[in-house]
Formats: structure tokens, sequence, C-alpha cells
């Protein structure tokens, strides 16, 4: 199908919209009726050869009682789906009364097979047919969709009886699915709100497919792949992931099929992808859809696959679906849990306010581990999965696990305004299990920032797009693997990224101060206590420690209990913090630390002598009463493109100084020499 064909559908479609809809919809709800309609349109014309054959198998199973009856209807109709009932669409179209065409509409849409009821419920189309009905619109959509002006049939349609001249072409399958993607494209511009929550641009996702499949094009055989998408929308991932394999394995003349495999939480999205699935003639693929929540109900726990391409919810709580696995402390998934050589579990949860890790997690659960090729996965992601929370977190602790179990490739920066959604700056991830060679132990960032290309018409916060050629760019720096031009490709071993989180810690040192004002605001908390107070604390001094040593014998000569509460009120009412005073200690002999002089260290993996070494050369010379808390040691994970790429802006000589403000002299009529010369004169 050529593109002039393709436009000229799209547009008579669209304009069904505008003819038949303006004054009964918003313009945003054009979508609920115009995409399920599109879809039974073309269900239909699918069905209109075997609309006999399929009544007389009906008609025969009736007979002979048989209750399931929809494998052999879908079999009689030679389609994954099929239509029970005894009309077609075009039969509709001579119904004069509106009730007449209700019933009549009603049943024709009842007598599809069950994999189509899921698309029209989830759809919730049978919600519009009593607002098209009682504006009396539902006849003339019909007759639009029916039109001689169109044509989604696979057959062509003649001018003459001789079939000798053509109206128009037949479609195919491939046809009808990019025409039905991208009527979700342009219903999608126009409700800028929610395109990026369903929809990711092509042009990233074509660049997702090509940084999965190109390293391994050598290694595709002549075989079955399986590609899966945890968070697949409208299934556009799927769809471009198995053009750009076909396509490459073409070229090498191998022989490849693809199983496609996805499942979204929106029940609208669901129904699109399933839909664009049948009206592909994919029906086996419609099936592999699954409709719920990936990370509290995955539907395809036990399967594996080849390839992952996904672009997860950011910055989207997941709180509804924490609360479904047992609340966020108490989460069992073994997805999401991992132990560490020594045994030690480590949880990867993370916050509940952001849960686009656990879908990279999932996915990584969902790597083959027994073949060749391994899994290869691209993942979408806003800049948070980067560094977000410190050593321990989920966050990090997901870092750590796919650092150290060496599955992360690539991280590569995308432009900043790329999606619908969102102006801010979004990252692909690129994981294998099976890297080649040169790549294991090792981590290639890219910045492609700045290669982007302004497009001619905002959409949504969309301003920028990435052209074949900057893809080609940026895959070929990923399959140069070097740093040839350090200011777009660098290379890191693995460790780079990690550190050690200590605490650093240094003494209380309290001295303390007698006055009247402390010893009545005691007394007039704890008349006893500040008695007693009075009594041994008659004196300034250095030495805390002392002074409670003398407070505490003189309240078991007394019979008075010296509280927690108590230590804490004569600490506030009588001490100060005193760097020349000696260092408070703990009942077990140990210094009290000072939380205000407390300090979290982060020190790299990697650096020469370990912790020790660092706490030798970079704390104790300027804190020698420092010690670290051993027992506090995490090991945590971050990557920051902006230390990475950064690039510092070289100082102006002072010969160009000199010489731009004699520049600016030539314009001032000597009012710089008259300023500066009066000051020298001063």
């Amino acid at each position: 199908m050529d593109n002039q064909v393709h436009n000229s559908i799209v547009s008579f479609i669209w304009g069904i919209a505008d003819d038949c809809l303006r004054d009964v919809y918003v313009r945003g709800k054009y979508r609920d009726v115009i995409l399920p309609m599109t879809v039974i349109r073309r269900l239909d014309a699918l069905l209109e050869d075997s609309k006999e054959a399929v009544l007389e198998m009906k008609k025969r199973l009736d007979a002979a009682k048989i209750d399931n009856q929809w494998p052999a209807l879908c079999n009689a109709a030679g389609q994954a789906f099929c239509n029970a009932s005894p009309y077609r669409l075009r039969d509709l179209t001579s119904r004069a009364k509106k009730q007449t065409l209700k019933a009549d509409f009603i049943a024709y849409l009842d007598g599809f097979s069950p994999n189509v009821q899921v698309i029209l419920d989830k759809f919730k189309f049978r919600n519009q047919i009593d607002t098209m009905v009682d504006a009396d619109i539902l006849g003339a959509v019909i007759e639009k969709f029916v039109s001689s002006d169109i044509n989604l049939s696979p057959n062509p349609v003649w001018k003459d009886e001789a079939k000798t001249i053509m109206r128009h072409p037949g479609l195919d399958n491939h046809g009808m699915g990019t025409i039905f993607e991208e009527l979700i494209r342009r219903f999608n511009e126009e409700n800028n709100e929610e395109a990026g929550e369903h929809w990711t641009p092509r042009d990233v996702v074509e660049l997702m497919a090509d940084l999965v499949f190109m390293p391994v094009t050598d290694q595709i055989q002549d075989a079955t792949y399986s590609c899966y998408d945890g968070a697949c929308g409208t299934g556009g991932m799927l769809t471009v992931a198995q053009e750009r394999l076909l396509t490459l394995a073409h070229r090498r003349g191998k022989d490849v099929s693809i199983h496609l495999f996805g499942q979204e939480i929106n029940p609208e999205t669901y129904a699109i992808c399933t839909a664009d699935m049948l009206l592909k003639g994919d029906g086996d693929q419609a099936e592999h859809i699954m409709y719920g929540s990936t990370l509290s109900d995955d539907l395809h726990a036990s399967r594996r696959f080849d390839f992952m391409l996904s672009n997860p919810p950011y910055g989207k709580s997941w709180k509804t679906d924490a609360e479904k696995m047992g609340g966020k402390k108490d989460i069992l998934d073994t997805r999401f849990n991992t132990y560490l050589e020594g045994g030690e579990e480590m949880a990867m949860i993370p916050d509940v306010s952001d849960g686009q890790m656990l879908f990279l997690l999932n996915n990584i659960s969902k790597m083959k581990r027994d073949t060749a090729l391994g899994s290869r996965i691209a993942e979408v992601h806003n800049e948070s999965s980067l560094f977000k929370k410190n050593a321990g977190s989920g966050e990090s602790n997901a870092r750590r696990y796919m650092f150290e179990k060496d599955l992360v490739e690539a991280i590569i920066a995308l432009p900043d305004s790329m999606f619908y959604n969102t102006s801010l700056g979004t990252y692909i991830w690129v994981l294998s299990n099976k890297k080649e060679g040169r790549r294991k132990g090792k981590v290639q960032l890219i910045d492609a920032s700045q290669m982007k290309e302004e497009i001619k018409k905002k959409l949504g916060d969309k301003k920028y797009e990435l052209t074949p050629e900057l893809r080609k760019r940026i895959i070929e720096l990923y399959l140069a693997f070097d740093e040839g031009d350090r200011h777009y490709s660098r290379v890191f071993d693995n460790e780079d990224f990690g550190y050690y989180h200590i605490a650093v810690y240094r003494p209380l040192r309290l001295s303390v101060i007698h006055t009247e004002e402390g010893i009545h605001s005691i007394i007039n908390e704890d008349t006893q206590f500040g008695e007693l107070v009075s009594r041994v604390a008659q004196a300034d001094s250095l030495d805390y420690n002392e002074v409670l040593s003398r407070l505490e014998s003189a309240a078991k000569d007394t019979n008075l209990k010296l509280t927690a509460k108590r230590i804490k009120l004569f600490r506030s009412a009588m001490t100060q913090v005193n760097p020349l005073a000696k260092p408070v200690m703990t009942s077990n002999g140990t210094f009290e630390p000072d939380k205000d002089l407390s300090d979290l260290e982060k020190v790299p993996l990697k650096y020469p002598g370990g912790i020790e070494e660092y706490f030798k050369a970079e704390i104790l010379p300027y804190s020698e009463d420092a010690w670290m808390d051993y027992d506090s040691v995490k090991i945590g994970y971050e990557i920051s493109f902006t230390e990475v790429f950064y690039e510092p802006s070289s100082l102006r000589s002072l010969e160009e100084i000199v010489a731009d403000i004699l520049e600016i002299e030539k314009t001032t009529d000597g009012l710089i020499e008259a300023i500066f010369g009066g000051m020298a004169n001063e």
C-alpha cells in the first residue's frame, strides 16, 4: 500500500469524526467511537466472504446441540475470530427506525467471538450506543464506514463488473495495522496529556529496537524468537521490534519468526493493542497480550524472552500494587528481592512514589540463561533511576544488582523534550546477560542529549526528534564501544560507579555551665532533681563525665533515680557544646557521637587501599578524634552523566580581557578612563 492510499484512508476515517460526532462528542472523545468502529469494520470486512459458511456451520452445531461452538465457527471463518450473528455491518444501513437499528446493532456486536468481546468491553464501546442512538448518528456512522469511498477489506473494489478498473486496492493486514497506528497517533496528539503515558514516539522506539538487535545481527539464526513488553500500551514497541527483526533477518537470508508478548493495565490501551494484533492478522499474538498490572499480577511469570523493550511509567505511584503485594515492607516477590554472594538478602523495593525500576527488574527476571544469545533489554527511564536514593535503598540495591551481575551494557542520554508528557531528559538502559568479550565488566555511557532536530509542529512537550541520521550516529557510537569521541562516548569498569557509604563520627564534647537560671529551670520541672543538681554541680567544668558521675553517686545516696529524662533535662539546662571539653562517654565506655559533627562519606570502590586508607588520608588529618562505624558500611551505585561529560570552560586570557575593555572604551566617550583615572588620582 502506497502512502497516498494510506493517507486517504486515514483522512477519510478522521473525517467521519468531524462529520458525524462534532455536535455530540467533545473532540477529545472522538476516539471512543472511531477506534472501536475502525476495528469492527475491519473485522467485518475480513468476515464478509465467509459469512454464509459461518452461518451454515452454526446451524449444524445448533442442531447437534454443541455448546462450545467458537473454535469450529472461527475455523469456518478462516480467521482467529468470527461473528455468528445473521448480520453483516452493511446489512444494518437499511434500518429506518432508531430502536430497530439499536437492537440489530447490539445483536451484531454480541455475535462476535470472545476474543473480540474482550476488546469491545475494554473499549467500553457499548456505553456509546445509547449516546449515538439518542443523537440519531449511529446509522450515519455505520454508513460512513461501509461507504464505497473507503475500502477496509483485503479485497480490491472495482469500478466495473468485468473487474478491469480498480476503484480501491485491497488492504492487507500490514497496511491496516499501519492505518490503525496512524489513527492512534493522531488521537494521542489531540490528547497531549495522555500521549506520553501510553505512547512512545516512533523515533525513540526505532532507536531502542536497533540497540537491541543490531549488536547481535550476526547471531540471528533460522529460528523463532520472542519479544516482550511489560508496559506495552498500544503495542507500538512490539510492532516496531517485530518489523526490525524481520528486516535484519531478511537481509542476512535468515528465515525467522517472532512471537510477541505483553501486558497492559489501562483497559483502553489494552483494547487498542489486542485489536491492532487482530487487525494485522496476528490472532495468536493477540492471545499473548494480557490485561492487568505487571507488578502485582504478572501474567507471564513462567515465560522467558529473547528480547524485551519497555517504556514503563516513571514518577508514578505504585502504592496500589504494593498494597496488593502485602505492603512495601513485606513484598517477597523474587523478581524484586535477591541474595548477595554471602547469603545476605538484599531488597530492591523502591519508594512507592516511583516504580519504574521494578519494571526493569521484572524484565531481568525473564531473561533466558540457557541460550547462546541470552536476552537483551532496552528500557526508557528518567534520570532518577541513575542516582536516586543512597546506598542500601531499594533503588541503589537494584543498580548494585545490575552492575555486580554485569548486566548493563550501556546507558544512552536522550535529548530533552522528546516525549509528549515530559520535557525532561530521558535515558535508555541497554542490558544483556550474554555480553560479548570486550564488554564484560564494562559499561558504556553515551551522551546523545544534544543530538536532536527540532520538529516543525510541537506535540505536547515533544519539540525534538531523532532523525534516521542521528539514530545511525548513536548506533555507530554504541557499536564502536570506545572513547574515540569522548564528547559523546565513555567506557567504564562496572566498579567505577560503586562506592562505600560509611558513617564518620566525632565525639560529643560538653562543658558544664553553672548558672542560677539553669538550676531554676530544672527545679521548675523536677524539684528533687533540681535540688540535687544545685548541690553537686556548683561550678563550671570541662569534664561532663566527672560531673555526671558525681550526680549518679549523689542520686544513689538519696535513693533518687537518675532517669534518662532527668539526664536530658540536666544537659538541656546546664551544658553546652565546647570543643575544648572532654569527650562524653557512654555507659559501655565508648565516645558518644556528636550528631552535628557526624558525616556520611562516599568512598569509591576502587579507592586504593579501601576505606581504611581513605579514612587515614581524607579524614584523620582534619579530624584526629574521628572514627568510622564499620557496622554502617553499605555499598551503593550511582551514575552521573553531568560529572562524566562535564567539560570546564577555559578561562579567558588577560590579553583578551584588556582588548574587550579597550573596545568598550571606544563607545564610552572617555567615561571609563575618567573613572579609573579619578580612582588612580585619589
